[in-house]
């Protein structure tokens, strides 16, 4: 999701009541943010808004746990492959449809997402006490929205202290026992001298963006990369290749964000959100981002055409082959009735989740607290309960 607060009638551009993807405010003012009246300030914009088994096989006698595949006897017991991708120093790796980590066991993350400081070079709250508090949920990764535009020299809204602040926010959350995902969340169309928003996807500067990130981050293995957050309104071969955006700027694709990241020696976790608002990801098939540690996202909001019932078709069947990361998700109503359908299917899958979002901004935000003493709303307290249980 992209907002301010409030975000009462509309969730990144696409009507809550019925799911049209209509378009996004592209000018959006950064010093503007949420307002508390659910309206949205000058420049601001109103946007959108189990087990698993092991799969393991045995034959001839073998013991096998947690997918692994034994033959002849012998014990498997992590369910990788052969010999592990490189690893960021006490991060993750990929093998397969699974996540694991330094000890070669299989790693599922729980957490929250935490806005503002797309909209706010200075953030909203954010302190070593709100991280606590998400931990105190059992949390184990917050999901830590950015601006290009105030991490890049030459913007019109540099903020020269913007990158030791994230620093200092992902330090913060370590203490605090949590992994961070770092998602480029606001872009510029390529234009240091516009106003950052969410776009439909990344551009030139994104790539400078990622090279200075990931050449910050590399030796934090706990530190995760999201690409890009929403991609929209863009073909596939776009989405991974690059070109025209119809919308007066060229795309930089997924393939040439995560190369830029591994030039900068970084091996860190990378995840690659889908179209449709990072949604689908029934084209990745046939356009993969080709190299290691990838993990593919969906953002699944109570929409009409994002029903449980379609979840397998259109992003789910993808866990077959690759790690799927649920990093937004929510509804608009005040209940939690769509959270929680989400986090059994994911928990029945092993999939990682994240739950939009740790910001008091209303229902229609759709927020998963009520203040910033961490007090849940509906939702939230589902998604606290969900937590706790893990």
């Amino acid at each position: 999701m992209l907002c301010g607060s409030g975000c009462s009638d509309s969730v990144d551009g696409r009507d809550a009541t019925n799911g049209d993807s209509s378009g996004i405010g592209d000018d959006i003012d950064s010093s503007s943010g949420p307002t508390d009246d659910g309206t949205t300030t000058d420049g601001g914009t109103t946007t959108d808004g189990g087990t698993t088994t092991d799969g393991g096989t045995t034959t001839d006698g073998g013991t096998t746990t947690d997918g692994g595949t034994t033959t002849d006897g012998g014990t498997t017991t992590d369910g990788t492959t052969g010999e592990n991708p490189p690893m960021a120093p006490g991060g993750y790796y990929v093998d397969g449809n699974k996540i694991y980590d330094a000890d070669d066991q299989i790693h599922v993350f729980r957490g929250v997402d935490r806005p503002s400081l797309e909209w706010n070079s200075s953030g909203e709250n954010v302190s070593a006490a709100d991280m606590n508090l998400m931990a105190s949920w059992n949390a184990n990764v917050v999901r830590v929205a950015l601006n290009q535009g105030f991490w890049l020299e030459g913007s019109v809204v540099y903020d020269p202290g913007y990158r030791d602040r994230i620093d200092q926010v992902v330090q913060w959350a370590e203490n605090a026992g949590m992994d961070v995902i770092l998602d480029l969340h606001w872009s510029d169309k390529g234009n240091l001298g516009q106003w950052p928003g969410q776009q439909r996807m990344a551009d030139q500067n994104s790539q400078s963006f990622w090279a200075s990130v990931a050449d910050r981050y590399k030796d934090d293995g706990r530190v995760l990369f999201e690409l890009y957050n929403e991609p929209h309104d863009v073909p596939w071969s776009v989405w991974l290749d690059g070109g025209d955006s119809g919308d007066g700027f060229q795309v930089v694709g997924m393939q040439t964000l995560y190369d830029t990241v591994r030039d900068a020696g970084a091996d860190n976790l990378v995840l690659v959100g889908g179209l449709h608002y990072a949604y689908y990801l029934d084209g990745v098939p046939d356009h993969r981002v080709e190299g290691y540690n990838i993990v593919y996202t969906t953002h699944p909001y109570d929409f009409p055409d994002k029903q449980p019932a379609v979840w397998t078709d259109d992003w789910g069947f993808l866990a077959d082959t690759d790690p799927i990361f649920v990093t937004e998700f929510g509804s608009f109503n005040c209940n939690g009735g769509y959270a929680q359908q989400l986090i059994n299917y994911a928990e029945q899958r092993g999939l990682s989740w994240s739950a939009w979002a740790w910001y008091p901004g209303g229902c229609g935000f759709p927020a998963l607290i009520e203040n910033w003493s961490g007090t849940p709303s509906a939702a939230g307290q589902v998604v606290k309960t969900a937590l706790e249980a893990n």
